[in-house]
Protein backbone atom coordinates (compact mmCIF):
# COMPACT_ATOMS: atom_id res chain seq x y z
CA UNK A 1 0.00 0.00 0.00
CA UNK A 2 1.25 3.76 -0.94
CA UNK A 3 2.58 5.47 1.99
CA UNK A 4 0.27 8.77 2.42
CA UNK A 5 2.61 11.50 3.52
CA UNK A 6 0.97 13.60 6.14
CA UNK A 7 2.33 17.82 6.72
CA UNK A 8 2.85 19.07 10.17
CA UNK A 9 2.29 17.67 13.45
CA UNK A 10 0.26 19.91 14.50
CA UNK A 11 -3.01 18.32 16.43
CA UNK A 12 -4.44 17.84 13.15
CA UNK A 13 -1.01 16.24 11.71
CA UNK A 14 -1.36 13.79 14.87
CA UNK A 15 -4.95 13.06 14.48
CA UNK A 16 -4.95 12.14 10.92
CA UNK A 17 -1.78 10.29 10.96
CA UNK A 18 -2.63 8.12 13.80
CA UNK A 19 -6.15 7.58 12.69
CA UNK A 20 -4.36 6.30 8.95
CA UNK A 21 -1.63 4.13 11.11
CA UNK A 22 -4.54 2.68 13.51
CA UNK A 23 -6.04 0.99 10.14
CA UNK A 24 -2.88 -0.80 8.46
CA UNK A 25 -1.82 3.15 6.25
CA UNK A 26 1.55 3.44 6.35
CA UNK A 27 2.04 7.41 7.04
CA UNK A 28 5.30 9.68 6.84
CA UNK A 29 4.53 12.40 9.11
CA UNK A 30 7.12 15.37 8.01
CA UNK A 31 7.38 18.04 11.32
CA UNK A 32 9.77 21.33 10.36
CA UNK A 33 10.12 22.09 14.03
CA UNK A 34 13.12 21.96 15.70
CA UNK A 35 14.84 22.88 12.64
CA UNK A 36 12.47 25.45 12.02
CA UNK A 37 10.25 27.55 14.39
CA UNK A 38 7.35 29.35 14.11
CA UNK A 39 6.84 32.84 15.95
CA UNK A 40 4.22 30.76 18.02
CA UNK A 41 5.88 27.79 19.57
CA UNK A 42 8.67 27.07 21.88
CA UNK A 43 8.87 23.17 22.18
CA UNK A 44 10.05 20.23 19.87
CA UNK A 45 7.30 18.41 20.67
CA UNK A 46 3.96 17.59 18.95
CA UNK A 47 0.60 18.49 19.29
CA UNK A 48 1.67 22.14 21.09
CA UNK A 49 -0.97 24.21 22.19
CA UNK A 50 -0.15 27.66 22.39
CA UNK A 51 -2.91 30.27 22.63
CA UNK A 52 -4.43 28.73 25.89
CA UNK A 53 -4.49 25.26 27.87
CA UNK A 54 -8.25 25.23 27.60
CA UNK A 55 -10.09 22.95 24.95
CA UNK A 56 -13.24 24.88 26.12
CA UNK A 57 -16.71 23.62 27.48
CA UNK A 58 -17.30 19.58 28.02
CA UNK A 59 -20.75 20.04 28.39
CA UNK A 60 -23.14 18.09 25.77
CA UNK A 61 -25.00 21.17 26.07
CA UNK A 62 -22.48 23.13 24.72
CA UNK A 63 -21.66 22.25 20.74
CA UNK A 64 -17.72 21.93 21.51
CA UNK A 65 -18.31 19.55 24.50
CA UNK A 66 -20.43 17.27 21.47
CA UNK A 67 -17.60 17.62 19.49
CA UNK A 68 -15.10 16.11 21.91
CA UNK A 69 -17.68 13.58 22.79
CA UNK A 70 -18.28 12.70 19.39
CA UNK A 71 -14.29 12.69 19.40
CA UNK A 72 -13.32 10.16 22.27
CA UNK A 73 -16.61 7.66 20.46
CA UNK A 74 -14.05 8.06 17.68
CA UNK A 75 -10.83 6.88 18.67
CA UNK A 76 -9.52 9.94 19.13
CA UNK A 77 -5.92 10.25 19.96
CA UNK A 78 -6.04 13.93 21.22
CA UNK A 79 -8.97 13.31 22.92
CA UNK A 80 -7.11 10.28 25.00
CA UNK A 81 -4.06 12.30 25.75
CA UNK A 82 -6.57 15.70 26.96
CA UNK A 83 -8.12 13.15 29.36
CA UNK A 84 -5.08 11.58 30.62
CA UNK A 85 -3.12 14.91 31.17
CA UNK A 86 -6.11 17.01 31.95
CA UNK A 87 -6.46 19.82 35.24
CA UNK A 88 -8.89 21.53 37.08
CA UNK A 89 -10.80 23.52 35.24
CA UNK A 90 -14.50 24.02 36.24
CA UNK A 91 -17.02 22.45 33.63
CA UNK A 92 -13.68 23.02 31.08
CA UNK A 93 -11.67 20.82 29.93
CA UNK A 94 -7.77 21.90 30.52
CA UNK A 95 -4.71 20.16 30.40
CA UNK A 96 -1.06 20.36 31.53
CA UNK A 97 0.58 21.23 28.36
CA UNK A 98 3.88 19.76 28.23
CA UNK A 99 2.09 16.87 29.65
CA UNK A 100 -0.16 16.86 26.94
CA UNK A 101 2.02 17.28 24.06
CA UNK A 102 4.48 14.66 25.32
CA UNK A 103 2.27 12.51 25.40
CA UNK A 104 1.23 12.40 21.62
CA UNK A 105 4.65 13.11 20.78
CA UNK A 106 5.75 9.51 22.66
CA UNK A 107 2.69 7.52 21.19
CA UNK A 108 3.50 8.99 17.48
CA UNK A 109 7.13 8.28 17.45
CA UNK A 110 6.42 4.93 18.85
CA UNK A 111 3.77 3.92 16.29
CA UNK A 112 5.16 1.47 14.03
CA UNK A 113 3.51 2.07 11.00
CA UNK A 114 4.11 6.16 11.31
CA UNK A 115 7.76 7.18 10.26
CA UNK A 116 8.92 10.61 12.02
CA UNK A 117 10.42 12.94 9.41
CA UNK A 118 12.30 16.23 10.83
CA UNK A 119 12.58 18.76 7.53
CA UNK A 120 10.97 21.74 6.37
CA UNK A 121 8.69 20.93 3.12
CA UNK A 122 8.50 23.58 1.06
CA UNK A 123 6.47 21.98 -2.10
CA UNK A 124 3.31 19.46 -2.06
CA UNK A 125 4.67 16.04 -2.50
CA UNK A 126 3.64 13.27 -5.18
CA UNK A 127 0.99 10.51 -4.11
CA UNK A 128 -1.41 11.01 -1.40
CA UNK A 129 -0.72 14.00 0.68
CA UNK A 130 -2.67 15.28 3.84
CA UNK A 131 -1.14 19.41 4.56
CA UNK A 132 -1.57 19.86 8.19
CA UNK A 133 0.60 22.94 8.20
CA UNK A 134 -1.49 25.03 10.30
CA UNK A 135 -2.30 29.01 10.06
CA UNK A 136 1.38 29.52 10.44
CA UNK A 137 2.49 27.99 7.43
CA UNK A 138 5.93 28.41 6.16
CA UNK A 139 6.47 31.26 3.31
CA UNK A 140 7.54 28.45 0.75
CA UNK A 141 4.85 26.01 1.70
CA UNK A 142 2.14 28.87 1.44
CA UNK A 143 3.62 29.73 -2.15
CA UNK A 144 3.84 26.29 -3.27
CA UNK A 145 -0.31 25.81 -2.11
CA UNK A 146 -1.11 29.63 -3.83
CA UNK A 147 0.26 27.87 -6.96
CA UNK A 148 -2.01 24.54 -6.56
CA UNK A 149 -5.11 26.67 -5.34
CA UNK A 150 -5.13 29.25 -7.99
CA UNK A 151 -6.45 32.61 -7.41
CA UNK A 152 -8.89 31.84 -4.92
CA UNK A 153 -6.37 30.72 -2.88
CA UNK A 154 -5.31 31.99 0.75
CA UNK A 155 -7.28 34.67 3.32
CA UNK A 156 -5.48 36.04 6.37
CA UNK A 157 -6.69 37.02 9.65
CA UNK A 158 -4.43 38.19 13.07
CA UNK A 159 -4.66 35.66 15.79
CA UNK A 160 -3.49 36.57 19.48
CA UNK A 161 -2.31 34.98 22.99
CA UNK A 162 -2.56 35.91 26.53
CA UNK A 163 -0.24 36.03 29.16
CA UNK A 164 0.53 33.99 31.99
CA UNK A 165 1.50 34.79 35.30
CA UNK A 166 3.00 32.86 38.29
CA UNK A 167 0.40 31.89 40.98
CA UNK A 168 2.67 33.29 44.30
CA UNK A 169 2.57 36.47 42.59
CA UNK A 170 -1.21 36.77 42.50
CA UNK A 171 -2.89 39.16 45.81
CA UNK A 172 -4.71 36.73 47.17
CA UNK A 173 -6.46 39.05 49.35
CA UNK A 174 -7.97 41.10 46.13
CA UNK A 175 -9.25 37.24 44.73
CA UNK A 176 -11.42 34.56 45.40
CA UNK A 177 -11.99 30.92 43.91
CA UNK A 178 -14.69 30.12 41.98
CA UNK A 179 -16.48 28.51 38.67
CA UNK A 180 -18.97 30.78 36.91
CA UNK A 181 -22.34 29.57 38.20
CA UNK A 182 -20.39 27.00 40.42
CA UNK A 183 -20.09 24.14 37.83
CA UNK A 184 -17.79 21.75 38.40
CA UNK A 185 -15.38 22.93 41.06
CA UNK A 186 -13.65 26.21 42.05
CA UNK A 187 -10.75 26.21 40.10
CA UNK A 188 -10.57 30.01 38.73
CA UNK A 189 -9.16 32.56 40.58
CA UNK A 190 -11.62 35.87 40.05
CA UNK A 191 -9.75 39.23 40.22
CA UNK A 192 -12.79 41.85 40.99
CA UNK A 193 -12.76 45.57 40.15
CA UNK A 194 -14.93 48.40 41.36
CA UNK A 195 -16.18 50.68 38.83
CA UNK A 196 -13.80 53.17 39.45
CA UNK A 197 -10.92 50.83 39.48
CA UNK A 198 -12.23 49.44 35.89
CA UNK A 199 -12.88 53.15 34.59
CA UNK A 200 -9.52 53.64 35.10
CA UNK A 201 -8.01 50.29 33.62
CA UNK A 202 -10.52 50.67 30.51
CA UNK A 203 -8.98 54.40 29.80
CA UNK A 204 -5.43 53.47 29.88
CA UNK A 205 -6.13 50.07 28.15
CA UNK A 206 -7.62 51.75 24.87
CA UNK A 207 -4.60 54.38 24.92
CA UNK A 208 -2.15 51.53 25.93
CA UNK A 209 0.99 51.15 22.96
CA UNK A 210 0.83 48.48 20.97
CA UNK A 211 3.43 46.34 19.43
CA UNK A 212 4.15 47.33 15.67
CA UNK A 213 2.70 44.28 13.65
CA UNK A 214 3.03 45.06 9.28
CA UNK A 215 -0.41 45.66 7.67
CA UNK A 216 -2.11 45.19 11.25
CA UNK A 217 -5.54 47.15 11.59
CA UNK A 218 -8.72 46.19 14.28
CA UNK A 219 -10.61 44.70 11.06
CA UNK A 220 -8.08 42.64 10.50
CA UNK A 221 -9.02 40.84 14.25
CA UNK A 222 -10.83 37.17 14.36
CA UNK A 223 -13.61 37.52 16.21
CA UNK A 224 -13.19 34.53 18.44
CA UNK A 225 -9.62 35.41 19.35
CA UNK A 226 -9.81 39.11 19.71
CA UNK A 227 -7.15 41.13 21.44
CA UNK A 228 -8.19 42.84 24.97
CA UNK A 229 -7.63 46.16 23.60
CA UNK A 230 -9.57 45.74 20.51
CA UNK A 231 -12.42 44.74 22.26
CA UNK A 232 -12.27 47.85 25.06
CA UNK A 233 -12.04 50.19 21.98
CA UNK A 234 -15.27 49.03 20.93
CA UNK A 235 -17.15 50.84 23.77
CA UNK A 236 -16.75 51.32 27.97
CA UNK A 237 -19.13 48.48 28.79
CA UNK A 238 -17.86 45.96 25.99
CA UNK A 239 -15.39 44.17 28.37
CA UNK A 240 -17.99 44.08 30.92
CA UNK A 241 -20.52 41.66 28.86
CA UNK A 242 -17.23 40.01 27.16
CA UNK A 243 -14.31 38.21 28.99
CA UNK A 244 -14.76 41.16 32.28
CA UNK A 245 -18.22 39.87 32.71
CA UNK A 246 -19.46 39.26 36.64
CA UNK A 247 -22.03 37.36 36.10
CA UNK A 248 -22.40 34.31 38.46
CA UNK A 249 -19.05 34.59 40.02
CA UNK A 250 -20.53 35.23 43.60
CA UNK A 251 -17.53 36.85 45.80
CA UNK A 252 -17.51 34.93 49.10
CA UNK A 253 -16.11 38.64 50.90
CA UNK A 254 -18.92 40.11 50.16
CA UNK A 255 -22.08 38.15 49.02
CA UNK A 256 -22.44 39.23 46.03
CA UNK A 257 -21.41 39.76 42.33
CA UNK A 258 -18.80 42.60 41.64
CA UNK A 259 -18.73 45.36 38.55
CA UNK A 260 -16.41 43.53 36.45
CA UNK A 261 -14.18 40.20 37.61
CA UNK A 262 -11.13 39.22 35.75
CA UNK A 263 -10.48 35.57 35.53
CA UNK A 264 -7.16 33.70 35.81
CA UNK A 265 -6.86 29.70 34.56
CA UNK A 266 -4.04 27.43 35.56
CA UNK A 267 -2.26 26.71 32.68
CA UNK A 268 -0.04 23.99 34.56
CA UNK A 269 -1.54 20.73 36.41
CA UNK A 270 0.66 21.83 39.62
CA UNK A 271 -1.21 25.00 39.67
CA UNK A 272 1.52 27.48 39.71
CA UNK A 273 1.25 29.35 36.87
CA UNK A 274 -2.36 31.10 35.39
CA UNK A 275 -3.44 31.84 31.99
CA UNK A 276 -5.97 35.38 32.48
CA UNK A 277 -8.79 34.42 30.38
CA UNK A 278 -9.91 36.53 27.64
CA UNK A 279 -6.50 38.51 27.87
CA UNK A 280 -5.05 38.19 24.34
CA UNK A 281 -3.09 40.95 23.30
CA UNK A 282 -0.63 42.66 20.85
CA UNK A 283 0.81 45.55 23.23
CA UNK A 284 4.37 46.05 23.98
CA UNK A 285 5.39 43.75 26.46
CA UNK A 286 5.86 47.00 29.23
CA UNK A 287 2.64 48.25 28.38
CA UNK A 288 1.50 44.64 29.34
CA UNK A 289 2.78 45.27 32.46
CA UNK A 290 2.28 48.67 33.32
CA UNK A 291 -1.59 48.36 32.70
CA UNK A 292 -2.53 44.77 33.68
CA UNK A 293 -0.76 45.64 36.72
CA UNK A 294 -3.90 48.36 37.59
CA UNK A 295 -5.94 45.07 37.96
CA UNK A 296 -5.84 45.06 42.12
CA UNK A 297 -4.82 41.61 42.47
CA UNK A 298 -1.91 41.86 39.54
CA UNK A 299 -0.44 44.79 40.97
CA UNK A 300 2.49 42.73 41.85
CA UNK A 301 1.92 40.15 39.15
CA UNK A 302 5.14 37.76 37.88
CA UNK A 303 4.59 37.57 33.94
CA UNK A 304 6.49 33.94 33.00
CA UNK A 305 4.61 34.70 29.57
CA UNK A 306 3.54 37.71 27.85
CA UNK A 307 0.75 38.43 25.01
CA UNK A 308 1.92 37.60 21.42
CA UNK A 309 0.41 38.35 18.37
CA UNK A 310 0.78 36.87 14.74
CA UNK A 311 -0.98 36.31 11.31
CA UNK A 312 -2.66 33.62 10.46
CA UNK A 313 -3.39 32.13 7.40
CA UNK A 314 -6.08 29.99 6.01
CA UNK A 315 -7.63 28.60 3.04
CA UNK A 316 -10.72 30.18 0.66
CA UNK A 317 -12.08 26.45 1.62
CA UNK A 318 -15.73 26.88 0.18
CA UNK A 319 -14.06 27.64 -3.26
CA UNK A 320 -11.13 25.30 -3.01
CA UNK A 321 -12.20 21.80 -0.70
CA UNK A 322 -15.20 19.31 -0.99
CA UNK A 323 -16.74 18.32 1.89
CA UNK A 324 -13.89 15.51 3.52
CA UNK A 325 -11.41 18.62 3.58
CA UNK A 326 -10.08 17.63 -0.30
CA UNK A 327 -9.17 19.80 -3.04
CA UNK A 328 -11.43 19.37 -5.46
CA UNK A 329 -8.77 19.90 -8.32
CA UNK A 330 -6.56 17.30 -7.15
CA UNK A 331 -8.56 14.79 -4.87
CA UNK A 332 -4.95 13.26 -3.43
CA UNK A 333 -4.41 16.71 -1.72
CA UNK A 334 -6.34 16.96 1.79
CA UNK A 335 -5.71 19.86 4.10
CA UNK A 336 -6.40 19.31 7.81
CA UNK A 337 -6.76 21.90 10.75
CA UNK A 338 -6.82 25.66 10.72
CA UNK A 339 -5.71 25.97 7.69
CA UNK A 340 -9.06 25.12 6.20
CA UNK A 341 -10.48 27.57 8.38
CA UNK A 342 -11.78 25.34 11.15
CA UNK A 343 -10.98 27.06 14.65
CA UNK A 344 -10.05 25.77 17.57
CA UNK A 345 -8.01 23.16 19.00
CA UNK A 346 -10.89 20.80 19.08
CA UNK A 347 -12.02 21.85 15.48
CA UNK A 348 -8.72 21.14 14.63
CA UNK A 349 -8.43 18.02 15.94
CA UNK A 350 -11.95 16.74 14.32
CA UNK A 351 -10.83 17.86 10.78
CA UNK A 352 -8.10 15.22 11.49
CA UNK A 353 -10.12 12.96 12.32
CA UNK A 354 -11.83 13.04 9.44
CA UNK A 355 -9.56 13.50 7.22
CA UNK A 356 -7.65 10.56 8.59
CA UNK A 357 -10.63 8.16 7.88
CA UNK A 358 -11.72 9.17 4.84
CA UNK A 359 -8.26 8.80 3.15
CA UNK A 360 -7.94 5.12 5.13
CA UNK A 361 -11.85 4.04 4.08
CA UNK A 362 -10.67 5.45 -0.10
CA UNK A 363 -7.49 3.54 0.10
CA UNK A 364 -8.86 0.42 1.76
CA UNK A 365 -11.28 0.28 -0.82
CA UNK A 366 -14.64 1.17 1.11
CA UNK A 367 -17.31 3.07 0.94
CA UNK A 368 -16.45 6.94 2.17
CA UNK A 369 -17.70 7.61 5.80
CA UNK A 370 -20.49 10.77 5.52
CA UNK A 371 -20.68 12.21 8.56
CA UNK A 372 -24.17 14.09 8.07
CA UNK A 373 -24.78 17.42 9.18
CA UNK A 374 -26.39 16.00 12.22
CA UNK A 375 -23.01 15.13 13.82
CA UNK A 376 -20.82 18.03 15.15
CA UNK A 377 -17.94 16.65 13.35
CA UNK A 378 -19.82 16.38 9.85
CA UNK A 379 -21.90 19.97 10.13
CA UNK A 380 -17.95 21.78 10.46
CA UNK A 381 -17.13 19.91 7.32
CA UNK A 382 -20.07 21.10 5.36
CA UNK A 383 -19.74 24.50 6.62
CA UNK A 384 -16.02 24.50 5.75
CA UNK A 385 -17.07 23.14 2.20
CA UNK A 386 -20.29 25.10 1.30
CA UNK A 387 -19.85 26.87 -1.57
CA UNK A 388 -22.50 29.28 -1.25
CA UNK A 389 -20.77 30.72 1.96
CA UNK A 390 -19.96 34.43 1.15
CA UNK A 391 -17.88 35.85 3.26
CA UNK A 392 -15.47 33.03 4.90
CA UNK A 393 -13.99 33.73 8.23
CA UNK A 394 -12.51 31.34 10.49
CA UNK A 395 -15.52 29.22 12.72
CA UNK A 396 -15.60 27.45 15.94
CA UNK A 397 -18.38 24.39 16.29
CA UNK A 398 -21.70 26.06 17.09
CA UNK A 399 -25.18 24.34 17.63
CA UNK A 400 -26.49 27.35 14.31
CA UNK A 401 -24.03 25.05 11.78
CA UNK A 402 -25.54 21.57 12.93
CA UNK A 403 -28.82 20.19 11.77
CA UNK A 404 -32.30 21.58 13.46
CA UNK A 405 -34.56 18.81 15.70
CA UNK A 406 -37.18 19.55 13.03
CA UNK A 407 -39.42 20.76 16.15
CA UNK A 408 -39.90 23.18 18.75
CA UNK A 409 -38.13 22.33 22.62
CA UNK A 410 -38.66 24.77 25.29
CA UNK A 411 -34.90 25.83 26.67
CA UNK A 412 -31.96 26.13 24.92
CA UNK A 413 -30.18 23.82 26.65
CA UNK A 414 -33.11 21.71 26.44
CA UNK A 415 -32.88 21.78 22.93
CA UNK A 416 -28.60 21.87 22.67
CA UNK A 417 -28.97 18.53 25.04
CA UNK A 418 -31.40 16.40 22.60
CA UNK A 419 -29.61 17.39 19.43
CA UNK A 420 -25.83 16.05 20.82
CA UNK A 421 -28.11 12.80 22.32
CA UNK A 422 -29.12 12.58 18.22
CA UNK A 423 -25.30 13.35 17.52
CA UNK A 424 -24.03 10.96 19.52
CA UNK A 425 -26.54 8.16 18.68
CA UNK A 426 -25.19 8.49 15.03
CA UNK A 427 -21.99 8.04 16.40
CA UNK A 428 -22.44 5.18 17.60
CA UNK A 429 -24.61 3.48 14.70
CA UNK A 430 -21.43 4.26 12.41
CA UNK A 431 -19.28 2.46 14.88
CA UNK A 432 -21.76 -0.67 15.57
CA UNK A 433 -22.63 -1.17 11.79
CA UNK A 434 -18.67 -1.17 11.45
CA UNK A 435 -18.92 2.12 9.01
CA UNK A 436 -15.60 3.52 10.99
Amino acid sequence: MDTVTVIGAGLAGCEAAWQLAKRGVPVRLIEMKPQKMTPAHVSENFAELVCSNSLRSDELANAVGLLKEELRRLGSLIMECADATKVAAGGALAVDRESFSSMITAKIINNPNIEVMSQEVVSIPDGEVVIATGPLTSDAMAKSIAEKCGDVGFLNFYDAAAPIVTLESIDMENAFYASRYDKGTADYINCPMTKEEYLAFWNELCEAKQAHIHGFDDAGVFEGCMPVEVMARRGEDTLRFGPLKPVGLVDPRKGGENYVVVQLRRDNAVGTIYNIVGFQTHLTFSEQKRVFSMIPALKNAEFVRYGVMHRNTYLNSPKLLDRYYRLKKELRISFAGQITGVEGYVESTASGMYVGLETAARLLGAPPLDFSRETAIGALALYVSEASVGSFQPMNINFGIIKPLGKKIKGKRNKNALISERSLEIIERYSAEGDI
